[in-house]
């Protein structure tokens, strides 16, 4: 890989230009971070009025899977990343074979399909330490009925396309488990022993092309029905122990795969009997992720920053936490009261409170269970973000916050 720097000019007099499959949220962030560096950028998303887009050099608007939009992309561009799991894995390959994508292909077809990931943890496991939670594939009638009841209670999960609690379902017994999977349309499912949750956990990582890694402290997430509620990123957020072991895991991770980018892996931090709990690996998001949105306001560099830089080929900078911080995710529901009338959130009192940082993402209509935005909120200390968040939440109407 040659670093491509900002602000040079190619053969045909282009400047340098970073591109990414996607233009939600996560994609309109990475343009920012790009172009705040001096890069052109360029998005590839189906959608005209995409956020990513709106705030673009250029956006090419097809189907992910355009042949012609591809072909367009690469042309224009000196390197491409994804913003989101679920970009076919094969368009990366076809734009790999032209210029560099990061990550590539392999790993991001990993993370779309759950019995593919869920079989790289096991095989990471020999060296982090970390499993997953005992776990039954079921493509079949034969694998449905050979389930055995100790998997049971447990979560029913179709092996691609499920996120935010979406294509899941927690089933008691055998005859919930086979009503449960109908309701999937039958289609490849993993099904999860249901663990005694304590807390979850996300570590955010970047891997460079030749294998340098920089990371941040691991991160506590609460979530609510399914969706990431709030974040909170402060010394003494988990257990010095329990940290450590969740960051050498997703190294492993990382690294059995040779991977290239930001990488997110996600823990549950279970009660096996032991004084701080037992962890146990979840899932990975090839991509920048919801949680490490925080980085944005309490860090040096982001998460976004780290994402143009390994992409690119750029030294990866150190992070380095300069303020304790709690995120909490804007979804829809805050554009509505509780009779379900639209309203504008009250902004005007959240941004009087100290240390708050509010950041919309441009979507033009708000949704129930939409992510329309984050709100971060850092201070000198742990009880004084603390006291602010409580505060923001209650205004505002989140739920999540001690959980």
């Amino acid at each position: 890989m040659t670093p491509i720097f900002p602000g040079t000019q190619s053969t045909d007099g282009r400047q340098a230009s970073l591109g990414v499959m996607g233009g939600g949220q996560l994609g309109r962030m990475f343009v920012h971070a790009a172009q705040r560096l001096g890069y052109e950028t360029l998005v590839l998303d189906p959608d005209a009025q995409s956020p990513a887009g709106m705030v673009s050099h250029q956006q090419v608007q097809t189907p992910y899977g355009d042949e012609a939009g591809l072909k367009q992309l690469a042309s224009l561009c000196d390197a491409i990343t994804t913003e989101f799991e679920n970009v076919p894995a094969a368009a990366l390959t076809t734009l790999a074979k032209t210029l560099p994508v990061a990550p590539g292909a392999a790993c991001v077809a990993i993370a779309q399909n759950r019995m593919e990931e869920k079989a790289h943890f096991s095989a990471c496991a020999d060296v982090s330490g970390v499993n997953v939670a005992p776990y039954a594939v079921i493509e079949t009638l034969a694998q449905l009925q050979a389930v055995p009841a100790s998997l049971l209670p447990g979560i029913l999960k179709t092996a691609r396309m499920g996120y935010d609690g979406k294509g899941q379902a927690r089933v008691k017994n055998a005859a919930e488990l086979a009503a449960a999977w109908a309701g999937l349309s039958r289609v490849p499912c993993v099904l999860e022993k249901l663990m005694p949750l304590k807390a979850e956990c996300s570590v955010l990582l970047a891997r460079g092309w030749h294998g340098d890694m920089v990371s941040f402290a691991p991160q506590r997430n609460v979530h609510v029905d399914g969706i990431l509620a709030v974040t909170h990123a402060y010394e003494g957020n988990m257990h010095p122990a329990q940290a450590a072991r969740a960051l050498d895991a997703t190294k492993s991770i990382a690294n059995h795969i040779g991977y290239v980018g930001v990488l997110c892996v996600e823990f549950f931090i279970v009660d096996d009997g032991s004084e701080h709990g037992g962890l146990v690996v979840n899932e990975m998001a090839p991509r920048p992720h919801n949680s490490g949105h925080y980085t944005m306001d309490a860090c040096n560099a982001s998460q976004f920053d780290l994402q143009v830089h390994a992409m690119a080929g750029l030294p990866l900078p150190q992070p380095r936490q300069h303020s304790p911080a709690i995120m909490l995710n804007l979804l829809g529901d805050v554009w509505f009261d509780a009779q379900g009338q639209a309203r504008t959130p009250d902004w005007q009192a959240v941004l009087r409170l100290p240390g708050t940082h509010l950041h919309l993402y441009g979507k033009l209509e708000a949704r129930p269970g939409r992510k329309m935005g984050h709100l971060n909120i850092t201070g000198a200390d742990v009880a004084g973000v603390m006291a602010v968040a409580r505060q923001a939440a209650d205004i505002l109407g989140l739920p999540g916050l001690d959980g």
